[in-house]
């Protein structure tokens, strides 16, 4: 395959790019172009967004996250290779099957609406769709995201995670994501080599089902590696030791 020289970085739910400024250095200085963008509704500094909402938060759903990048991709000189966490993750598979990349990683992704996830991530994420909630969107706790992100760092680096990553959320991107069709991914389609990476200790979307999800695409579709990084949280781009997952990420690439 023709290799790439750029790179494209999606950010989750509840946090926006400013979690991926590290990386994009990171790999900058490896030589690559790299957009790291925020998603539609997440624009600005975390601690204003959690002062004041941004206007078009409400509106952002899971389709307009992957329209928004699909249309960054358009603009771009060649294909690149896509990396997305959590949320994005599952956004990454959908660019993927749309033909819009070179390759893909997929970091503690969230499961398309054909995977039916497990009890653990039901019970943390139940509160981000609302549905019994009369606010209009969803913004976490410090203990919730001491629970969901942060449980394999010290007190002291979760209230400093929170003070800088933690946002405001959409409740129509969760609501897609299991209710739209949209949201469907054809495991059968001919695709482009993805890359799962799973978190050990995450608590949203555990490693089990990082591995259903891999398990789901046919073999001869296109290549699927997984890797499960022990003791790495749902915050696992951001935790201490978060070289090594992108380095992971950019030697399988390079071997490809």
């Amino acid at each position: 395959m023709s290799k790439s020289k750029t790179i494209v970085l999606i950010h989750g739910n509840f946090v926006n790019d400013k979690t991926w400024t590290e990386w994009k250095q990171y790999y900058e200085q490896k030589g690559y172009t790299v957009y790291a963008p925020a998603n539609p509704g997440h624009e600005g500094n975390p601690t204003e967004l959690r002062a004041k909402v941004h206007p078009d938060l409400t509106k952002t759903g899971f389709i307009d996250v992957v329209t928004n990048i699909s249309k960054l991709i358009d603009t771009l000189p060649e294909k690149p290779l896509i990396i997305g966490h959590s949320m994005a993750g599952m956004a990454v598979l959908k660019l993927i099957e749309l033909g819009k990349a070179v390759a893909g990683a997929n970091i503690d992704g969230a499961p398309p609406k054909n995977v039916f996830p497990p009890f653990q991530t039901l019970k943390t994420v139940i509160p981000a769709f609302g549905f019994f909630s009369s606010k209009k969107y969803f913004m976490g706790s410090r203990e919730w995201y001491d629970y969901a992100f942060f449980n394999t760092i010290t007190e002291n680096e979760k209230k400093k995670a929170f003070e800088k990553f933690a946002v405001p959320e959409s409740y129509k991107v969760s609501r897609e994501l299991v209710l739209n069709s949209y949201s469907n991914i054809n495991f059968k389609k001919p695709h482009e080599p993805i890359l799962f990476i799973g978190g050990g200790s995450d608590h949203i979307f555990p490693p089990s089902l990082t591995q259903t999800i891999a398990s789901r695409y046919k073999e001869n579709a296109g290549r699927v590696d997984l890797k499960i990084f022990d003791g790495k949280s749902h915050f696992i781009c951001g935790e201490p030791g978060w070289e090594s997952v992108a380095d992971y990420i950019i030697n399988w690439y390079e071997a490809l």
